[in-house]
């Protein structure tokens, strides 16, 4: 009798491999109008670990982000979370699942209190639901699990304060609240550190350790100092394709990434 391994499709996970990824992607592409912004890239996030992806302007990770993510349908190829293909299913169906993703951009309510933005995250994890006709006695059993959060993100101290009045870093780690919020197994990152200034880049990279912790992190970044302190292992993507993989000391001492990074010139 045949093996399983034996009629598996090439690039199949075994089962013992499945069950140590939390995240895969299998030849993922993704074609724009004839352009292929991401071509046959594979890539596997291990269960636990924090997990970088590269690369300079232009290499198609915010694309792959986007398809891991489920932002955008890849074109070809699969997507697996915790060994099930998610490949076609809804963002919001992916993240009743565990997989939950912040933006490059703050998504949070400006003119909502810092509190009030973790209870609104909190009311689809209990719910409730978006429904902000509801009354504050209703949604008052929240608050205690809102403020357990914010203190884990180090911002309890500005619990009542309107979000629009946080500094750039403390925004960043609301949105980081308001993503635990949603319980998340996986969670993906994009640019957590765009846009900062050296003195918030340090408080939410020992963040997003701290949340790390029983989770497994993807992340989109282009600060290499924060990728080198945070990341197990590191995807560097070049012109939609992988072009190297592993340890931060592997990758940077990789000729090819030099050459990617610096200007080398592409035969």
């Amino acid at each position: 009798m045949a093996t399983i391994a034996a009629v598996a499709p090439p690039g199949a996970n075994s089962a013992a491999d499945i069950t140590d990824k939390a995240l895969v992607g299998e030849g993922l592409t993704k074609v724009f109008g004839g352009f292929a912004a991401v071509k046959d890239v594979n890539l596997s996030v291990r269960r636990g670990s924090i997990h970088a992806l590269i690369g300079p302007n232009g290499a198609g990770k915010t694309t792959c982000f986007n398809l891991l993510t489920k932002t955008l349908t890849p074109t070809r190829g699969r997507i697996l979370l915790d060994g099930e293909d998610i490949s076609r299913m809804r963002t919001s169906d992916v993240a009743r699942r565990g997989l939950v993703r912040s933006f490059q951009i703050s998504a949070i309510f400006p003119h909502l209190t810092v509190l009030e933005n973790v209870r609104v995250a909190l009311q689809s994890s209990f719910g409730t639901g978006y429904q902000f006709w509801r009354s504050l006695r209703a949604v008052a059993p929240l608050n205690q699990r809102a403020e357990e959060l914010l203190e884990q993100v180090g911002i309890q101290d500005n619990r009542d304060s309107p979000a629009a009045a946080l500094s750039y870093g403390k925004k960043r780690a609301l949105e980081i609240a308001t993503t635990l919020a949603l319980e998340p197994r996986v969670m993906l990152l994009d640019e957590p550190t765009a846009g900062m200034g050296h003195e918030d880049i340090e408080p939410i990279t020992e963040l997003i350790k701290r949340v790390a912790v029983g989770r497994t992190v993807l992340l989109v970044e282009h600060n290499l100092s924060v990728v080198s302190t945070l990341c197990d292992r590191i995807t560097v993507l070049q012109h939609g394709e992988v072009l190297a993989e592993g340890s931060y000391q592997e990758v940077s001492n990789d000729q090819r990434v030099v050459e990617a990074y610096m200007g080398g010139i592409d035969e």
